[in-house]
């Protein structure tokens, strides 16, 4: 009986090894998809600096009211401002489609769905500025209505940005994004925000609660602009 005691005891501590071996595994399981989100993460975030900072900028600009600006003027620096967050959320669909799918539950979807949208919200941009362009600003009235509608436009472009850019701003991924400094400068906006992406970064990035701007057709004699959330 003696001689079969460290055969059992053996055999006792095998159930108990396979569970730390399990544990173990679990915790490296864990510890790689945590550092594939944080490299997946880093990937877009590090290519989504620029563009949302430069959407920040063209949406500040937007709200810059610039005494004794012609209608002219305002039509002219308005449609810079409009190609600027064209060309930024392209660069911004872009990244997340060069960063290939995050490794989550439909990650090729929420992948390609935001992809799909800031590749959306980029060419409403360019119709914005395509119709901002064609207004006549000989009668302040009729151009301060053009560019009330132009604003409308803008605002809903603001939305569709914002829902590309909050799937990835939710759960795991959400967390990983967080901790990148790229996406962190532009957490609040694409206007102010990562993933944001813009009316920026918004509409973008974003990545991301668009930023508030006045109408363009509030003061457009004096040269008010622009669109509104971004």
């Amino acid at each position: 009986m003696t001689e079969r005691a460290p055969v059992k005891k053996r055999l006792v501590t095998v159930p108990a090894l396979g569970a730390l071996l399990a544990l173990a595994a679990v915790g490296c399981s864990a510890d790689d998809s945590s550092a594939k989100l944080d490299g997946w993460a880093k990937s877009v975030c590090d290519a989504a600096k620029d563009p949302i900072a430069q959407s920040r900028a063209a949406l500040a600009d937007t709200a810059d009211v610039k005494t004794g600006e012609s209608p002219a003027d305002l039509q002219k620096r308005l449609s810079v401002d409009l190609a600027s967050l064209a060309t930024t959320n392209q660069q911004l669909a872009d990244a997340v489609q060069k960063a290939g799918a995050p490794k989550i539950g439909d990650g090729a979807k929420v992948q390609q769905d935001a992809v799909n949208e800031l590749k959306q919200v980029s060419q409403g941009y360019l119709d914005a500025q395509k119709k901002l362009d064609g207004l006549t600003n000989a009668d302040q009235a009729k151009f301060a209505d053009g560019l009330r509608s132009v604003g409308d436009q803008v605002q809903q472009l603001s939305q569709v940005s914002t829902s590309a850019l909050a799937a990835l701003q939710s759960g795991d991924l959400g967390d990983a994004m967080k901790k990148q400094p790229g996406c962190k400068a532009g957490s609040a906006d694409t206007g102010g925000s990562a993933a944001r992406p813009s009316a920026g970064a918004t509409g973008a990035t974003g990545g991301a609660a668009p930023g508030d701007s006045a109408s363009p057709a509030d003061s457009a004699a004096s040269g008010t602009p622009a669109p509104a959330k971004s």
